[in-house]
């Protein structure tokens, strides 16, 4: 392990993560849209969709390049980019661009729209946006993705356990930052179900990582666990989740992800993986283990488009969440 590898967000590296968020979060194309075609009139464009969230190669990631802005924002209020990221928020962040975004959710089959990584991404940029003078009026579609949590939380009878976008413990987990202070209820029906689907989860085998995961499921869920459960029962339940952590296994969560091809979109989500896993780590007190994943993945946030548009993201949950 490389034990007192520095983990600190720098001007400097908040300055390089503005400047990469900044490009991407209007670059419309490529894209890839999350769409159902109702019939010819649905041919448009990602900006003709979205007005706020076309850009960054997929909708999502341009919800979660804009909670990097305003984060950095928060935490840097001098950066040269400051004056630049708040114009940026200020030319999307419109009532008639918040009323577009919505009307979209409206449209029929659109139920399943970026459901769940892109709903709970909408609740982090709205908690990030929340004391600024963006956060009214990102709230209405807050509200509305916090809905269909309310919604679907009831129906959905199995977790979805994988590494990537439909990971429903990173989804509960965002949605349950941004419900303790702003749906009571929500955040009571994210504790109530993770409880239900991982409470009794032993054992964790580690089987990971998949070809194209970015997050552990594993170490996401214990993140989420962490923030519904109470200190001291979330020691015991994560003793039982993972009862040989101390003799280092599973194994597979102690060594950084092999990233073989950063053009190909879906392995280069195994730099996201490392970041996520040193997110993680340090979150469950282990600085060595997250120095290690770190230093595994952040020069590689910029570089290839296919991971330059979304991995700062990551880093910057890494080291300062």
């Amino acid at each position: 392990l490389r034990t007192g590898f520095p983990m600190k967000l720098t001007a400097d590296l908040a300055s390089k993560m503005a400047k990469i968020a900044l490009a991407h979060t209007v670059r419309e194309y490529p894209h890839k849209l999350d769409h159902v075609w109702n019939g010819p009139e649905d041919a448009t464009t990602p900006r003709q969709q979205h007005p706020i969230f076309y850009g960054s190669f997929d909708w999502h990631s341009c919800v979660h390049g804009y909670w990097l802005l305003l984060r950095l924002l928060r935490l840097f209020p001098d950066l040269p980019e400051a004056v630049a990221i708040a114009a940026h928020a200020d030319t999307a962040f419109t009532p008639a661009n918040i009323a577009a975004e919505l009307a979209y959710l409206d449209r029929p089959n659109s139920g399943g729209f970026e459901r769940p990584y892109g709903w709970a991404w909408l609740l982090a940029l709205h908690a990030e946006a929340a004391p600024t003078r963006w956060g009214p009026t990102i709230e209405p579609l807050a509200r509305a993705f916090a809905s269909r949590f309310h919604n679907f939380l009831p129906v959905q009878t199995y977790p979805i356990r994988n590494g990537s976008h439909a990971n429903t413990a990173f989804a509960l987990l965002l949605a349950h930052r941004w419900a303790a202070s702003h749906d009571p209820a929500l955040a009571a029906a994210i504790t109530t179900r993770a409880q239900d689907w991982f409470g009794s989860d032993r054992d964790a085998q580690g089987w990971e990582p998949g070809g194209d995961d970015f997050l552990s499921p594993v170490l996401t869920e214990a993140l989420c666990m962490k923030a519904v459960l109470a200190p001291a029962a979330f020691a015991v339940w994560f003793a039982a989740f993972l009862p040989h952590l101390a003799q280092g296994e599973p194994l597979a969560l102690f060594s950084p992800a092999t990233v073989s091809d950063r053009s190909d979109g879906k392995i280069a989500h195994l730099d996201g993986l490392n970041l996520s896993r040193a997110w993680a780590w340090r979150a469950l007190g282990h600085p060595d283990l997250a120095a290690l994943h770190l230093a595994a993945g952040l020069p590689h946030i910029a570089g290839d488009y296919a991971g330059e548009h979304w991995l700062a993201t990551y880093a910057l949950l890494a080291l300062s969440d």
